[in-house]
């Protein structure tokens, strides 16, 4: 539009006017002069429009270019990222599923160890807890809440495992394991098996220790070798058992003679002493001066307790000559008792919890009371003959699904475990010389375990008393004898 007003005007400038005079010559080039100076200037300007298009051109198609450029690499971006988040969503659903399946099989771990009856203790080297699992919750009464990250001593101080035995066993690199250790639960003696195996893992250093319950093993154990040595004693008592009573037996019928030959009362005796001028009561009177009649009875008692001993031996050797009946238990505790206050002027306090509900037992109930008046006896030689009213003896009748239980438990001053071990042998005894045979204890066991079945135990520490375990094996109801069988007297 500017273009086409120029070139107007320039005609129109250009154009011959209708009057024309000296004067508008001049006026003229200079119109002529601006017309040329605005053509100039008009192409300048042309020309500087078309750059600036061109230019402008140039920069949109750069800038589209860029455009296109950048939306291909935001794509290509976007493309990427979202291909990386897939990836990380993969990863993410692996890494829950391993989770998952590392939390179950921790679980499943876990669960194992708890269902195990063994106790379960992980410790570091310096033996603070790492893993508790429910039997040593079971066997403490500590949860493993309260047992974590604390000391072993602090929550376990009856456990004969110290920080030494830990650490010198990781470094060893070998298990370490304590056998047969005692411990008292509810005042009976239980036995465990400790191990304490060395762990060595990348993040820490400790150990896990195991504790078994072998109280079942020991006392079969226990009860297998006194077994022997009750088989042995048999065998042993069958050869000297006709070997002893022979000369024995000459003994006790020559104090026998001695005696009916002294008596005043047989007239042989008094013809006798006659036709050697002698007086019988002379003879007694110096006899007993001498203290001939006292070594005479002291023969007597020492055979007759001799004899007491083979017969004891033999019933080792040959089973039981009593008939199997069933019997009342509580029925034969009472009537031993009141035999034995009345053998004894005195005694410490009995007591008696007796469970009247116990079925019947099927063996020999005057055997059972001798079992029974050992037990008491030897309660009421451990308390001594200075007694007070402190000190008592207890008989306890209670029953479990198989077994009628008899306990008896004295105050007296305990034994050491090296004693007990070997308190129903043969022969064993504490007692002065001439105070016991030590067959006692071996006859009863004898008795309890051979005749009727059952098992008998013994529990003790010094200065704690002792505890006689006797089980029974109850006789079923069905086949139950009302009427009671004869007992000693």
């Amino acid at each position: 539009m500017l273009f086409s007003v120029l070139i107007t005007t320039t005609l129109s400038v250009l154009a011959p006017p209708v009057y024309a005079d000296s004067a508008s010559v001049s006026e003229r080039d200079w119109l002529w002069v601006a017309i040329i100076i605005l053509l100039l200037l008009q192409s300048l300007l042309i020309i500087g429009m078309q750059r600036s298009r061109l230019k402008l051109k140039h920069a949109r198609q750069a800038l589209f270019k860029s455009q296109k450029e950048l939306e291909a690499k935001v794509h290509d971006r976007t493309e990427t990222l979202h291909n990386t988040n897939e990836q990380l969503y993969q990863e993410i659903g692996r890494h829950e599923a391993t989770e998952l399946l590392l939390r179950e099989t921790q679980e499943y771990l876990h669960s194992i160890i708890n269902s195990m009856p063994s106790v379960i203790i992980g410790v570091t080297h310096r033996g603070f807890i790492t893993h508790w699992n429910a039997a040593a919750t079971e066997k403490t009464g500590i949860n493993s809440a309260d047992a974590l990250s604390k000391h072993l001593k602090d929550v376990y101080p009856s456990l004969p495992v110290d920080g030494d035995i830990i650490s010198d066993t990781i470094e060893a690199g070998i298990p370490y394991t304590s056998q047969n250790i005692q411990e008292t639960y509810a005042g009976e003696m239980h036995y465990s098996d400790l191990t304490i195996y060395p762990l060595i893992a990348v993040q820490a250093i400790g150990a896990v220790i195991r504790i078994d319950d072998v109280t079942m093993r020991v006392r079969v154990e226990n009860m297998m070798i006194q077994n022997e040595k009750m088989l042995s004693l048999g065998e042993l008592a069958a050869g000297m058992a006709h070997e002893i009573n022979n000369p024995l037996s000459t003994i006790l019928h020559g104090v026998q003679n001695i005696y009916r030959r002294i008596s005043p009362s047989l007239t042989a005796n008094i013809e006798a002493a006659q036709n050697h001028s002698i007086s019988l009561d002379n003879l007694l009177a110096y006899m007993d001066e001498r203290k001939i009649s006292q070594f005479l009875e002291d023969i007597r008692e020492a055979g007759e307790r001799s004899a007491d001993i083979v017969t004891n031996m033999l019933d080792f050797s040959r089973s039981s000559g009593q008939s199997q009946r069933p019997f009342d238990l509580s029925h034969v505790i009472r009537h031993g008792v009141e035999l034995l206050a009345a053998e004894r002027t005195q005694l410490p306090d009995i007591r008696m919890v007796l469970d009247h509900t116990v079925p019947q037992i099927m063996g020999s109930a005057a055997e059972i009371q001798q079992v029974l008046l050992n037990l008491v006896r030897n309660a009421a030689q451990a308390i001594g003959e200075e007694f007070d009213q402190t000190d008592w003896i207890k008989i306890t009748l209670s029953q479990n699904d198989l077994d009628a239980i008899l306990e008896v438990e004295d105050s007296g001053p305990g034994m050491a475990e090296e004693v007990a071990r070997h308190i129903f042998e043969p022969f064993f005894t504490t007692k002065d010389i001439g105070q016991g045979t030590g067959l006692g204890l071996s006859v009863s066991y004898f008795i309890v375990t051979e005749h009727h079945g059952g098992s008998i135990e013994v529990s003790s520490n010094p200065g704690e008393g002792t505890r006689f375990t006797v089980r029974l094996p109850k006789q079923s109801s069905s086949t139950a004898s009302p009427s009671p069988p004869p007992l000693l007297h």
